[in-house]
């Protein structure tokens, strides 16, 4: 796919970045050091004795890892007791203790706790991808590539996804991270409808924002659920994440990634566009004014649009693919396992651009092993077999004979007790929270109901790549540390404040561009437009 050929040209790009910020001007050095730290890498004893190879267990002697990770967004699942999740640590032959902070505020919370070293764990899972090496840069990290001896699967996945070692790769020319893996393309963000509301509304998921305007007021004003009271319906149910997502394409803008760039390579900061982000804007407002957005969406969680759904009050929803199948349409108090009675996934909305879904980049859930563990081969030696193939067979399907079974053919099923999805979450199924998952789309598309796995197919057409994953240079990373911080939370007030009519759009928003420039945008902006290049130029 372009995503895979333009990123293996970009390696080259990250390679020759990391080269120019080298202190020791030794460009040689600084290129091949992973490669050459993987060529030397060979197993090697511990102090008992004990030689480890990539198979269970890690240790003869057992032992304790204290591991900081974040807790599953279902919430009755409890992550760090799952069978799939202990079946690991029980063949590594190791106990978890956990350290782990809720789901949605993990950024937040593990944050400064990373930051000052307020932590005994072993192992952390990082909140986010270390994009301007922050952590990397304080030392909070064990470079993993002098530890190579002992971890034989990182290495051999690293030869397997040369583009993902490159974008691993720090400006230093060290790894730090162990990290999962998304499906780019498949069961990403989408819009949902209530297939039996639309079919009682005489209506098709419309393409447009004045169909959608329109789908969404006969929802409002008519019983669709049927109960007698024509005044309890909630025509769409919407988290204030997915706002971006939903509605940002139609107005030509990219606001999940934030920068993009036009057709002639021009970087922008897409909530900064005064035409068409204030546009955006307007547009939100008014589904709000209407009472076609929820009067609290912005505190709206997912267990809540659960809820609404199970009652059969609404009828649009927008998430993660995997909702469709596996969160919404399974509550509903008809659906009998067909599209038509499902919430069913539907292109995205043009408006006077044409509309597109956006993507994720590949990589995800990093983890990295605490320089301050006193235990640091042993924290190594379970983050390499916690990535490896073999464990990644459980969190794709679980055990053998509980979540499925395989069949004459070779071919695997899950079993009744596999196809239920709140069954299966507290099993334990990518556990992506606490360990270095990686998604598999042949799995969820045997694990979700066959129409499900159709409308994905369908969906594929309407993904774009998201901006790339590039490493900062130190100058760039400097630059971006200063100033992103206080840009994205002056973004993220006033939207609120815009889309709840707190603030006025024709007397304020000026102001709000105005408060971005005084928050040095442009410098930000320079930084992305250089790293735009480079990326456009190995294109080239």
């Amino acid at each position: 796919m372009r995503r895979k050929m333009t990123a293996s040209i970009l390696s080259v790009v990250l390679a020759g970045t990391m080269i120019a910020g080298c202190s020791s001007g030794s460009q040689g050095g600084s290129a091949n050091r992973i490669d050459t730290a993987i060529a030397n890498a060979s197993p090697v004893a511990d102090s008992s004795g004990f030689t480890y190879t990539g198979t269970a267990p890690i240790t003869s002697e057992g032992g304790t890892l204290t591991i900081l990770a974040q807790e599953s967004n279902y919430s009755f699942v409890d992550i760090g007791n799952a069978p799939i999740v202990l079946k690991v640590f029980e063949e590594a032959g190791v106990t978890p203790n956990w350290q782990l902070y809720p789901y949605d505020t993990y950024a937040s919370v593990a944050e400064p706790v990373i930051t000052s070293g307020n932590t005994t764990a072993d192992i952390i899972k990082i909140p986010d991808s270390d994009p301007n090496q922050v952590y990397i840069k304080s030392g909070i990290f064990v470079p993993l590539d002098e530890y190579f001896d002992y971890m034989p699967n990182f290495i051999q996945w690293l030869k397997d996804n040369p583009v993902e070692k490159a974008e691993l790769t720090a400006e230093d020319g060290h790894i730090y991270y162990v990290p999962g893996t998304n499906v780019a393309d498949d069961y990403q963000p989408c819009l949902m409808y209530n297939q039996v509301w639309l079919d009682k509304a005489g209506m098709k998921a419309p393409d447009n924002l004045d169909d959608f305007v329109t789908l969404l007021r006969y929802f409002r004003d008519n019983d669709m659920n049927g109960n007698g009271d024509a005044s309890d319906e909630i025509p769409m149910s919407i988290m204030k994440e997915f706002l971006p997502y939903m509605f940002g394409p139609a107005f030509g803008l990219d606001l999940v990634s934030g920068f993009q760039a036009d057709d002639e390579g021009n970087v922008t900061y897409a909530y900064a566009d005064s035409e068409n982000y204030k546009k955006y804007l307007e547009f939100v407002n008014s589904l709000y004014s209407e009472g076609l957005l929820e009067a609290d969406f912005e505190s709206l969680d997912r267990d809540m649009v659960i809820d609404r759904i199970s009652q059969d009050l609404t009828g649009v929803a927008f998430d993660f693919s995997w909702a469709m199948s596996m969160m919404y349409s399974n509550v509903l108090p008809y659906y009998d396992g067909t599209a038509a009675t499902a919430f069913v996934g539907a292109a995205p909305l043009s408006g006077e651009h044409t509309g597109f879904y956006v993507g994720r980049n590949s990589l995800a859930g990093m983890f990295g092993v605490s320089t301050s563990s006193s235990q640091i081969e042993l924290a190594c030696k379970f983050l390499d077999y916690a990535m490896s193939d073999h464990c990644q067979e459980y969190y794709q399907w679980g055990i053998e004979g509980e979540s499925y079974v395989v069949n004459a053919d070779g071919s695997r099923a899950y079993t009744e007790q596999g196809n239920d999805n709140d069954w299966l979450q507290s099993f334990g199924i990518n556990p992506a929270f606490v360990l270095p998952a990686a998604q598999s789309v042949e799995a969820t598309d045997i694990l979700v109901a066959p129409w499900h796995a159709e409308s994905n197919r369908q969906l594929r057409r309407y993904i774009r790549d998201p901006w790339p994953d590039i490493y900062s240079t130190t100058k760039e990373s400097d630059t971006i540390n200063l100033y992103m911080g206080d840009i994205q939370a002056t973004v993220d007030s006033y939207a609120i404040a815009f889309i709840k009519g707190d603030k006025n759009l024709t007397t304020d928003f000026d102001q709000y561009i105005s408060e971005l420039e005084a928050l040095h945008l442009d410098e930000v902006t320079e930084v992305k437009q250089a790293q735009h290049d480079r990326y456009m130029s190995a294109l080239s």
